[in-house]
């Protein structure tokens, strides 16, 4: 199989093989798939962690009470980017 890139990824690879730190230019790949799965999980476990505490938070107005419903919520969301905004009812 022959695969064709790019010349800058070209160029990096050679310096990659240049440092000494890979013995060929599968290693040097593999090592930039290890790091793009490593980049992807780390993404995904912060995004899920982030959507835990909006969760939470949903969570705890439920149960106090302070719950508004999606037309009430839509109409606060709009009044309030019209006041920051200075943006006309044609929104």
């Amino acid at each position: 199989m022959q695969i064709f890139l790019p010349p800058e990824v070209e160029a990096l690879l050679q310096r990659q093989l240049k440092s000494g730190k890979y013995h060929n230019v599968v290693d040097v790949i593999v090592a930039g798939i290890k790091l793009l799965e490593q980049q992807e999980e780390d993404i995904y476990q912060g995004r899920l962690g982030e959507l835990q505490i909006e969760a939470r938070i949903g969570l705890e107005a439920s149960q106090e009470g302070k719950l508004v419903d999606g037309s009430t919520a839509m109409a606060q969301i709009l009044a309030n980017l019209r006041s920051r905004y200075d943006v006309s009812d044609e929104v």
